[in-house]
């Protein structure tokens, strides 16, 4: 056998020339899991507002797909982790210092209710499904069904939860805001790296995840003032997004040389056509002219800013995710 004694970073593979870790997978996770936190605050903010009729597919329709979003990052997650078997124990404990243990215990939550909030309205959904044409998704309708009459647990727990879903509304409404929140506060507790080491990621990745949600009723809702009203949201929500960013530089760019660097990533570097043509540019500044466009008359497909801004909101994530380990501070 072979003894090999490793005397620099750059024998490790996934560190040098920069840490290399995260990818496609954790990126995705990241952007699943922010679209499904905006998607569930909208549904449990026009719900306490009493607005259920008003916007039939942000209340009722569209947190169906949230519990499909959820289960597919957490599959991307485990996927990307070393070691598998022992996923399991993010579950059994909890630290309440570590992002990743609130995190875990989050998507628990936001698990179980982005499942029972649809089950709550399940005679809404198969109206809706029928008024639309989609009659091949019956089967997920009489699926529940047959459920709720072989399975008297289960039919009790949903007449539980819509007996009690104002209450379990205001705790979803909770839980959706930290999930978005959890999105960037995962990446900047990892001080290690510049562009990551930054307090405003929480604030701008909840932003970015609920401004997803607002695109993705845009774009499936087929009640113009329901699409009317979530276009203004994102315009708004844009504008925010875009703030968040340019403090973000400007703060990087007037602090140490390490963090200097890290902007120069975005300014001149690597990331900067990617990040200003097709995130900012086509992500965030297009959606909202054609937005603004469709209120001032214009006929502009809906699912088009929609469309934008869902990709802006992946793209975002997956250049975070890259070139914030690429950010190092100088040894």
């Amino acid at each position: 056998m072979e003894e090999k004694l490793l005397v620099t970073a750059r024998e490790i593979h996934g560190l040098y020339p920069h840490v290399h870790i995260w990818g496609f997978p954790i990126a995705t996770y990241l952007f699943l899991g922010g679209l499904a936190a905006g998607i569930l605050l909208f549904a449990t903010i026009y719900y306490i507002k009493g607005k259920e009729d008003e916007m039939p597919f942000t209340v009722k329709i569209a947190p169906l797909f949230t519990f499909i979003f959820i289960m597919i990052g957490l599959l991307l997650l485990v996927y990307d982790l070393h070691h598998k078997l022992y996923v399991w124990q993010l579950f059994t404990t909890f630290r309440i210092e570590s992002p990743m243990s609130w995190g875990a215990w989050t998507l628990v939550g936001v698990s179980i209710f982005s499942l029972l909030w649809p089950l709550s309205y399940i005679d809404d959904i198969e109206e809706y499904l029928h008024e639309r044409g989609w009659k091949r998704l019956d089967w997920i309708t009489k699926f529940i069904r047959t459920l709720e009459h072989k399975c008297k647990i289960f039919r009790f727990i949903v007449l539980f939860f819509r007996k009690h879903r104002k209450k379990f509304a205001y705790i979803l409404l909770f839980l959706s805001i930290i999930l978005g929140i959890y999105t960037g506060i995962l990446l900047s507790a990892f001080n290690a790296h510049p562009l990551w080491n930054n307090s405003i990621l929480g604030p701008l990745f909840l932003t970015s995840g609920v401004s997803t949600g607002s695109a993705f009723v845009m774009w499936l809702s087929n009640n113009k003032k329901e699409r009317t009203r979530m276009s203004v949201i994102d315009m708004a929500l844009i504008a925010t997004e875009l703030f968040f960013i340019i403090h973000m530089i400007m703060g990087m760019q007037a602090g140490p040389e390490a963090f200097q660097q890290a902007a120069h990533l975005f300014l001149g570097g690597e990331f900067t056509v990617i990040f200003w043509v097709f995130f900012v540019g086509f992500g965030l500044v297009l959606p909202f002219i054609l937005e603004a466009m469709e209120l001032k008359g214009f006929h502009i497909p809906p699912a088009l800013p929609a469309i934008l801004v869902l990709i802006g909101g992946f793209l975002f994530r997956m250049i975070m995710v890259y070139a914030g380990q690429m950010s190092e501070y100088p040894l």
